[in-house]
């Protein structure tokens, strides 16, 4: 449901005349119906940017010959069903960051430029000092991994669940600290109503690109909230990667219309 005045239920019509190289990419997650090797076919026809979701269906320690099929530059999403670098478990802490250390081996043999990496979660307050002990053990590891690989790690603020970690800007010390990147989402940021802060505060490296009408994470089409997308992308530090994670290709399709008229637009 989109919160936007006029706006009718999402249409599956394909806007054709998008250009066939935006350098905005789209996130595989909207095409997990699809085989791997279906999606990135798909979003090769309108972007020369793929981001892969490595997860079920899209598991690069499956399906990592697939992406050499493409003409496309990567950037990568961690596991997020199984993965959760705050355990406060030291053996599931060691087996996720083990995973992100064999996932940033892919990344390299395929060229991605980004590893983006969620900052884990705790099931109830009582381990929250705990969990935040291990994750802050976990973005050591990863710190220690980043010297090693050529992609870099980038950290991913979280929406408005209690559980996660890394839901405001004070967090962003923690990676300035041991150098590891941050991946702006502006949804996350707007349901927190710290978006303004983020853009002041951080220096992205990475930043997903959905909209909201800051009551929930819902993921649409940009344009369909009340994200003001102009004065997001006026703030973005250049060399920043663009993806999209929208709820269909049409959202993503959609939202290329909606930020190209924002790019275009002086400010």
């Amino acid at each position: 449901m989109r919160c936007r005045a006029g706006v009718v239920a999402q249409t599956e019509t394909v806007v054709e005349h998008m250009p066939a190289k935006n350098t905005i990419g789209c996130s595989t997650c909207c095409l997990m119906d699809r085989t791997l090797e279906e999606a990135l076919g798909l979003i090769s026809g309108r972007t020369g940017r793929a981001e892969i979701l490595s997860d079920g269906p899209h598991s690069l320690f499956r399906f990592e010959e697939v992406c050499r099929s493409f003409d496309l530059r990567y950037t990568v999403h961690a596991p997020v069903a199984d993965i959760n670098i705050a355990s406060e478990n030291e053996h599931l802490r060691r087996a996720a960051v083990r995973v992100l250390t064999d996932l940033a081996g892919v990344c390299d043999r395929i060229g991605a430029e980004r590893l983006i990496v969620h900052p884990g979660h705790v099931w109830g307050e009582e381990m929250r000092q705990p969990a935040q002990t291990a994750l802050d053990r976990s973005l050591d590891d990863l710190a220690a991994v980043q010297e090693e690989v050529n992609v870099r790690f980038a950290v991913e603020n979280m929406g408005a669940w209690e559980i996660c970690f890394f839901r405001s800007p004070e967090f962003l010390d923690r990676l300035v600290d041991r150098n590891l990147g941050f991946a702006l989402d502006v949804g996350h940021a707007h349901v927190n109503g710290n978006l303004a802060s983020f853009l002041e505060w951080g220096e992205a490296i990475h930043v997903h690109l959905h909209d909201n009408c800051k009551s929930r994470d819902d993921h649409l089409a940009c344009g369909d909230g009340n994200i003001d997308f102009h004065r997001v992308m006026a703030a973005l530090p250049p060399g920043v990667t663009k993806v999209v994670e929208p709820n269909s290709f049409q959202d993503y399709e959609r939202s290329l219309e909606h930020l190209g008229g924002v790019i275009s637009r002086p400010c």
